[in-house]
């Protein structure tokens, strides 16, 4: 059984124009010590997800699914204590922006304290201690200090360690990642993904990172999920998916990277926009700016199929010879 699995969830929302289907039909899986890495442009459902798995997101979110089921627990039926208890000990998530993350009233030290108190059953001088070797885990040179300063004393690099900390407190089995490193520098960057990799080595703890920058997945993930316009287009392992993209959707983000493009007079790109939620297109959404459409792909919403290197969502996947 999976540490954690997704079965057609679906995640709405009411606006000004109607309902707003944020999330619609999907599926993940993940083993505890696996990596799974979420990417797609802006607007496709991918922190959205995440805050449905943590059960963060607000009242007038309508959550559904088949299954949301994490370790033999079914997160649609938790209470509120029950929810806490698993949030910060057995799942945690690392958000985007640290800044708006930890409170600017309390030291580093008090934070992660209050988080060991709340859910290792903690305090005092074993806390404090604790506390310490945590920051000293996530690269911090001298954490009795860091311990002592305040979020805006410290840089985006350091709160962000800081969050990855508080994080890993209470040894997680999950941990999701939104979009992690997206305020750091380049140098930074690769400090952070080479962090959580070595931390899943070494706790085997199962990682979901969200992020823009296929690199990062190619670097820290086994497994990718390609997202667009709410939905799922394409999963499968990330060395098969940068060689052989089945749908036109994951091949037009690849082409898009900057290496790709070397030499080139102008960087190839995905024409057109991401369709509009309300309503969807009827049939496929990427159809629109999808240079293979057909007919059928605008009339008929395609199925998740098997193409022997992914699945996909696609009524013409790229199929390579032989798997035909």
């Amino acid at each position: 059984m999976a540490l954690l699995e997704i079965r057609n969830l679906t995640i709405e929302f009411d606006n000004t124009r109607g309902k707003l289907r944020a999330v619609e039909g999907l599926d993940l899986d993940i083993d505890s010590g696996d990596a799974l890495g979420i990417v797609g442009e802006s607007g496709s459902g991918k922190s959205v997800s995440l805050l449905a798995i943590m059960g963060l997101l607000p009242p007038t979110a309508r959550v559904r699914a088949d299954r949301l089921v994490f370790d033999g627990i079914d997160l649609t039926r938790l209470g509120a204590r029950d929810r806490r208890r698993i949030n910060g000990g057995d799942m945690a998530m690392i958000f985007q922006e640290p800044m708006t993350s930890l409170n600017p009233c309390f030291t580093i030290g008090f934070q992660i304290i209050e988080t060991l108190i709340e859910h290792a059953g903690i305090s005092g001088a074993a806390a404090r201690r604790r506390a310490t070797e945590l920051l000293a885990t996530v690269g911090i040179s001298d954490p009795d200090e860091a311990l002592r300063r305040f979020p805006h004393q410290l840089s985006g690099g350091m709160n962000q360690r800081v969050m990855i900390a508080m994080a890993i407190a209470c040894a997680p089995r999950l941990l999701l990642a939104d979009e992690p490193t997206t305020a750091l520098d380049v140098t930074i960057q690769a400090q952070i993904l080479d962090l959580l990799t070595a931390l899943r080595h070494a706790q085997g703890v199962a990682l979901i990172l969200v992020t823009h920058d296929i690199g990062v997945v190619a670097e820290t993930a086994e497994r990718m999920l390609v997202m667009y316009a709410g939905q799922g287009l394409e999963v499968g392992g990330v060395q098969e998916l940068l060689e052989w993209p089945s749908h036109p959707y994951t091949a037009g983000l690849l082409d898009a990277l900057p290496e790709r493009n070397l030499g080139r007079h102008r960087m190839a790109m995905i024409p057109g926009a991401v369709a509009s939620l309300t309503p969807p297109p009827p049939g496929c959404r990427f159809a629109p700016r999808c240079a293979r459409a057909e007919d059928r792909c605008r009339r008929e919403p395609p199925d998740m199929v098997d193409t022997g290197t992914s699945r996909t969502r696609c009524h013409f996947p790229h199929l390579r010879a032989g798997d035909a």
